[in-house]
């Protein structure tokens, strides 16, 4: 990964070349509104504290209940020691108190580490406490398992705490802190934790195409497990932009009927008929290969865009512009403040058309694996 090409790598090409390499390769230079997630999502709060944040099983919670109950959470994270830099384990299931979790921590300093706790392995769980160097845990109450696979952390149930602290502690967060550690799913290996900042998120999710246009009043899906790093799309851009994040229960489709936003990898957007999810307005796949009539039957009716990008490069960096029926679906073009070129074995850059590898910098190169050197 790099985050610039020297001009004279450029000498190679011919000048119409260069000049497509430039222009395909580099993102729009532009100044996210917010650096910090959970201020980007307390603004907000401020701004419309009486809107639904988010939804789950026939319960919501508003704006301002939600940034109460964080605030409240952070506060005693703070109190436990807690301080930027640290990891904080989020060992949870799909729930509003997954939410007031990720906020709390955020509000705390910290980063927070998700899994999905009905489904990942003690073993994993143990693994993962170990590499992030975790002390303190957050979960749910009915997950019994993760207390007892976690001997001598701190274990909080996050749906059990109570009090009415509204303002949040005062905590020195600076947007190169990291805001996220996701843990590869390691199949070549042992499974890596890739640390995410604040700033880098905020350039995905709170302005240009990585926002998909989200805006108060609009919902956005939750589909994804937590510990996939697609799901910090689906929340933060709900969240940074003032919108309501609509958590799934055991239907998607259910779900996906009553938003306007999904954020999906193609294989579960193939699992849903588009017949009945008329209502969706905007689709972001993913993680996968997108096949062209899986983007022709959804664009039919949406702005579908196609996006691509691993962990380690933020989520996804970069954006197709809304697909048209009929064309082969393309991975698009940098994201704002980034850069993707296209480079042979030898590092240099390939001329429009060739085949070589992908080369990612800029606001979007991840701090490296934990423990690791970058």
């Amino acid at each position: 990964m790099t985050n610039h090409i020297d001009r004279s790598a450029l000498t190679g090409l011919t000048p119409s070349d260069q000049a497509l390499f430039r222009r395909f390769g580099t993102g729009a230079a532009a100044r996210p509104p917010f650096v910090l997630l959970h201020q980007a999502f307390e603004a907000t709060a401020r701004r419309r504290p009486e809107a639904v944040a988010v939804t789950h099983a026939g319960e919501s919670l508003t704006y301002r209940e939600l940034d109460r109950r964080a605030n409240l959470l952070a506060e005693r994270l703070v109190r436990l020691g807690v301080s930027p830099g640290d990891r904080v384990g989020l060992f949870v299931r799909r729930s509003i108190p997954m939410i007031v979790g990720i906020l709390g921590v955020l509000k705390a300093g910290a980063a927070y580490v998700p899994q999905d706790a009905r489904i990942t392995s003690s073993a994993h769980l143990a693994h993962i406490v170990a590499t992030a160097d975790i002390r303190v845990v957050l979960t749910l109450s009915d997950c019994v398992t993760v207390r007892s696979a976690l001997p001598g952390r701190v274990v909080l149930a996050v749906d059990k705490l109570s009090g009415e602290r509204a303002e949040p502690p005062a905590v020195a967060t600076t947007p190169g802190d990291p805001a996220v550690v996701i843990f590869t799913s390691g199949t070549t290996g042992t499974p890596n934790g890739v640390a995410v900042t604040h700033a880098n998120l905020c350039n995905v999710v709170t302005h240009g195409p990585g926002a998909l246009g989200v805006r108060p009043g609009m919902k956005v899906s939750q589909l994804l497990n937590i510990a996939f790093d697609m799901a910090a799309w689906e929340i933060f851009v709900a969240l940074c932009r003032g919108a309501e994040l609509v958590i799934r229960g055991r239907s998607i489709l259910q779900a996906v009927r009553s938003v306007d936003v999904v954020i999906a990898t193609p294989s579960v957007l193939a699992s849903l008929d588009p017949a009945q999810c008329r209502n969706v307005a905007v689709v972001a796949v993913a993680g996968e290969r997108c096949p062209r009539p899986l983007a022709d039957a959804w664009s039919s009716f949406t702005r579908f865009h196609n996006a691509c990008g691993p962990t380690e490069v933020t989520i996804v960096n970069t954006i197709a512009p809304p697909h048209r029926r009929g064309e082969e679906p393309t991975i698009g073009s940098p994201l704002p403040n980034t850069t993707v070129y296209v480079l042979d074995e030898h590092l240099r850059p390939c001329p429009i058309g060739e085949v070589g590898e992908l080369w990612a910098g800029g606001a979007c190169v991840s701090q490296g694996y934990l423990g690791k050197a970058s």
